[in-house]
């Protein structure tokens, strides 16, 4: 038929001679092999036959997947997700199976976008931890809503099937992709994958986070114990925030009602800053069957739903939030029995486990590695969190609590919020589940609505309970970062729980903050707190966030821009686009002035550096004319960006003028150029320009961009500490520039709803599709992203049909 292939995969391509005829076609498989397009699907439940699947792609790969049933629709998704990333997937499976010292020796790189492993022993271990335990198995097989819905079962038979599928056309020799053409690790996988991979990524910022200290703990009786002090909570908090910040990870999330929209009913930008590499990379789909699902947007890769998208009723995006995720007990120990514990004054056996890897030799040979861990009432037992020793010696230990160590629930929310039909049924779908794992929410619907909700897994622990069951150094951490660190000698200190929650150990959802208004709410990785500044958010408990702070320079520019929005013409798609793609620096707004005068005040032009007098005499000029932007022909942006890093580390503040809760965009400000610590700092930031035979003056995409094969691809935005809503991670070489991306904008979603029974959407996946450099979506959204286009978000039938790129694969 034209402009149609059967697997295996020759996509046909859409022309003009041809198109009214696959248009046709189209329109028959819509109402004869998918009968209920239009209304109720008389095979909606689970596959009873061979998995079929209809996969129309559209601009950029993107594939609107269409079926007759859940398990046929994961069968599609499986096997063009893997069509197009086989060897990322690859990894993420070897990883959580707990192979890569089998294949890639144990002092290799473990995969970071998993867990926080130093190497790959330690990933092998933690990861085979878990899966001895079972966990994984057994949250797989309890009923909903603890364990999978029947539709996400569904799914994940289907894409364990369909990835499978591919990989048996294709062979491990047939595979294009260079990182793993013919490597024997690719394999085959199960639901059982699946599920691991999903787990994992849930449990990121717990016992992902602190894999080191788990796999490394064993009793040190002659240790010393951790100091109970404030600089020790420091460096704690230091790590939390360089762990699960790492690379600028985060995201902002804006959602606009009725009253801010222009033109329309309500505007949703969705803006994940992600790594650009592994299981932190975005894939776009849409995912179809009809009279039960149709929803479309992004997921990570490996998990099989989407994460942040849109039906043609409500769109939603997530952000990180600042709940804590996991807890810390104390655990007194049985004198001269470093595995035993007393709970109410009762001895309690700490539970061995004896966990084994296979390992690579430099011989090539494999060895057995076997490490014996430990098991409390609590959880595990660590002695580090986050690069800070925490000893297990003679009279005390520490065990780790991870309140997403039962979460699969995740699959149901996304389930949820893909199904809703408006952000009451967001809410709704949040609060039944609590499965979003470390995630604020923000939506929109077509009635006008906008909603905030950090309605997530945040540990059952209350300022009171912190205060009385706190050790010294808990006392300390639970005021500066919310962990808590609580006695775990005594049952009393337990974790609590609401009657109302999923789970025992989690708050009641109705004790979580949410707002729903009619102008608009937004997040960008702060506190609750200012959701809306004019209606701020308090009373929440202290592990889910602080209030009255500072805000960070990203969420400031987030809510100066839409409140200087507002006061125009409101919101529209459009505007909305041109907002992010502005990259305003709000370190600039705040600072680039005032460097600007400092730069022109330097004696003879040159300014003090570690390492002499550097002339800076073509920077003063740039700086002053600057935009304060991050766009690709911006001058002196690069200087300021290297200088406002190198402040991070200048001791006794920035400011003259100091934080007021009053006035939480506009403080603090103006910067201390008297103090010669930051002269200096702008001294070594100039060296560093001159080191790399980088101008001054030069334009940003110069010197900031990435290869793609070929091609160099310059890029726009800029790192966390600048305040740029369009953040990017860049890899700083020495002796080139900002040479590649780590983390940053990866899948953007800008969402409005009009009277139109289509939603206005347009999406952008950065770092392209496929992670093949021999695809042709290997880099072309990277370059739409460098030049500031999108993708029009073909949503209903006729805008997919009318796509210039149709191409329409079969799998039966």
């Amino acid at each position: 038929m034209p402009g149609t292939t059967h697997d295996p995969l020759r996509t046909g391509r859409r022309t003009r001679r041809t198109g009214r005829m696959l248009g046709a076609y189209l329109t028959a498989i819509l109402l004869t092999v998918l009968p209920g397009v239009s209304g109720a699907v008389a095979d909606a439940g689970r596959s009873t036959g061979t998995p079929r699947a209809t996969l129309r792609y559209t601009e950029s790969g993107v594939p609107h997947i269409l079926a007759r049933n859940f398990t046929d629709l994961g069968y599609g998704y499986g096997y063009a997700v893997a069509k197009d990333n086989i060897c990322v997937l690859a990894d993420n499976f070897l990883s959580v199976g707990a192979e890569r010292s089998r294949y890639f020796g144990p002092d290799g790189a473990a995969n970071t976008t998993l867990t926080s492993a130093s190497d790959n022993l330690t990933s092998d271990l933690h990861f085979q931890r878990i899966n001895d335990s079972g966990a994984v198995e057994r949250l797989a097989g309890r009923p909903a809503p603890q364990g999978p819905r029947q539709e996400m079962r569904d799914i994940v038979t289907g894409y364990a099937q369909g990835y499978n599928r591919y990989l048996a056309r294709t062979g491990r020799d047939g595979i294009t992709d260079p990182a793993c053409h013919g490597a024997a690790w690719v394999r085959p996988i199960t639901g059982t994958d699946v599920y691991r991979l999903f787990y994992a990524l849930m449990n990121w910022t717990g016992q992902g986070a602190l894999a080191d200290g788990i796999v490394g703990a064993e009793p040190t009786p002659g240790a010393a114990p951790a100091p109970a002090d404030a600089p020790t909570a420091d460096r704690i908090k230091a790590g939390l925030d360089r762990t699960l910040r790492a690379d600028g990870k985060g995201s902002n999330g804006i959602a606009v009602g009725a009253d801010g929209a222009a033109g329309s009913h309500s505007v949703l930008l969705g803006n994940p800053h992600f790594p650009w590499r592994g299981a932190g990379r975005f894939w776009q789909v849409q995912l179809t069957v009809p009279g039960k699902l149709d929803v479309s947007g992004a997921g990570l890769l490996g998990t099989p739903f989407v994460q942040k998208g849109f039906n043609d009723q409500v769109a939603w995006t997530h952000t990180l939030a600042t709940p804590r995720t996991f807890g810390l007990y104390e655990v007194h120990l049985v004198p001269g029995d470093p595995t035993s514990y007393l709970v109410d004054g009762v001895k309690e056996k700490m539970t061995p486990r004896t966990v084994r890897v296979q390992a690579k030799a430099p011989d090539g040979s494999l060895t057995e590695v076997r490490r014996t861990l430990y098991e409390t009432r609590y959880g595990p037992m660590i002695n580090r969190a986050v690069g800070v020793g925490l000893p297990w010696n003679a009279a005390t230990g520490y065990a780790l609590r991870d309140a997403n160590g039962t979460n699969l629930r995740g699959l149901n929310t996304w389930f949820g919020l893909a199904t809703a039909r408006s952000t009451a049924d967001i809410e709704r779908s949040l609060s039944a589940t609590q499965g979003a794992p470390w995630i604020n929410t923000m939506a929109t619907d077509r009635a006008g609505h906008a909603f905030y909700g950090d309605i997530q897994v945040v540990p059952h622990v209350t300022d009171e309970q912190a205060e009385s069951c706190g050790t010294p150094l808990g006392k300390e951490l639970f005021r500066k970062t919310g962990l808590p660190v609580l006695d775990g000698s005594k049952s009393s200190c337990a974790w609590g729980s609401d009657p109302d929650s999923v789970e025992p150990g989690l708050f009641s959802p109705k004790r979580l903050p949410s707002l729903t208004r009619q102008d608009y709410v937004l997040n960008s990785n702060d506190s609750p707190w200012l959701a809306n500044p004019h209606a701020p958010l308090t009373g929440y408990p202290r592990i889910v966030g602080d209030v009255g702070t500072p805000r960070s320079a990203r969420t400031r520019e987030s809510l100066a821009t839409v409140e200087e929005t507002l006061q125009g013409k409101g919101f529209t798609k459009e505007s909305m686009q041109r907002m992010l793609f502005t990259d305003r620096s709000r370190m600039a707004v705040l600072a680039a002035a005032d460097t600007a005068t400092m730069c022109g005040a330097f004696p003879d032009g040159k300014a003090p550096s570690g390492n002499g007098p550097v002339d800076v005499g073509r920077a003063c000029r740039a700086l002053a004319d600057w935009d304060h932007t991050y766009s690709l022909t911006s001058r002196g942006s690069l200087l300021f960006e290297r200088f406002v890093l190198k402040l991070a580390t200048v001791p006794g503040g920035l400011w003259n003028v100091p934080f007021d809760p009053a006035d939480p965009v506009g403080t603090p400000n103006s910067l201390k150029t008297t103090n010669p610590e930051v002269r200096r700092a702008f001294g070594d930031a100039a060296a560093e320009l001159h080191a790399a035979g980088i101008p001054l003056d030069a334009a940003l995409g110069d010197h900031q961009y990435v290869v793609r094969g070929t091609d160099r691809i310059p890029m726009h935005g800029a790192p966390e500490a600048l305040g740029v809503l369009d953040l990017i991670t860049p890899v700083w070489d020495p002796g080139r520039g900002n040479v590649d991306v780590r983390t940053g904008s990866s899948y953007l979603q800008v969402v409005s709803f009009t009277d139109a029974p289509c939603p206005d959407v347009s999406t952008l996946v950065t770092t392209s599709q496929s992670a093949d450099p021999g695809s042709p979506y290997y880099a072309d959204q990277t370059k739409l992203y460098s030049s500031g286009e999108w993708l029009p978000g073909r949503f209903c039938e006729k805008d997919i049909l009318a796509s210039p790129d149709l191409a329409v694969t079969e799998l039966s």
